[in-house]
Order: C-alpha cells, then structure tokens, then sequence
C-alpha cells in the first residue's frame, strides 16, 4: 500500500466510506467499512489525518482514532462536499410527460 497522507472518513449507522489521498493528492484507497472493521483499519495504518463531518458520532470516532495516533480534525457539515450529484428535485408539469429539473 502506496503512503496515506490524508484520508477523509464518510460516518454513518453502519457502513463508513474511507477516501485516502498520499501527498501529491492521488488516490490510494477508496474503500466501505462496517462499523467493526473501522478501527482495525485505521490501526494498521501509520498516523496521518483524517477529516471527519462533525455530527453526534464524529466525538466518539474522533477520540478512537487518536487513540491510535491519528491526528482528527472535525468540519463543518456547510464545508463538506455532498457525495454524488447535486441534489435535485424533480416537479411534474401541467402536461403528461413533460418534467422540468428543479436545482
């Protein structure tokens, strides 16, 4: 495995996304975790940072993970770039199969 230099961690319930750049930004990993699998990830990796969406459960996953050596920094959910395509809302008009895109 290439040097992870930073990796930006996707919290949820259950299924976590790990996006890992090196120095020059190239992608090194890109990978699902189960909530079981998070901390035996990130305990085989030597120390780098990680950026995890501050909410209710980023406190306890920030804490483990500098447990482990890690350095963690919390960001605002108004600064993380939403995963995917824009979100979009889809109104019916007046006639039959005609739709417009709403941004």
């Amino acid at each position: 495995m290439q040097s992870i230099s930073t990796i930006g961690l996707d919290i949820a319930k259950s299924v976590f996304q790990v996006h890992g750049v090196d120095a020059a930004g190239q992608v090194v990993i890109r990978r699902q975790l189960r909530r079981q699998q998070v901390v035996a990830f990130f305990q085989k990796l030597p120390p780098c940072l990680v950026g995890i969406e501050a909410c209710a459960s980023s406190h306890h996953w920030s804490r483990e993970l500098k447990t482990l050596g890690h350095t963690v920094r919390l960001m605002p959910p108004a600064y993380v770039k939403p995963y995917g395509a824009p979100r979009r809302r889809v109104l019916p008009v007046e006639e039959g199969s005609t739709q417009r895109v709403v941004d």
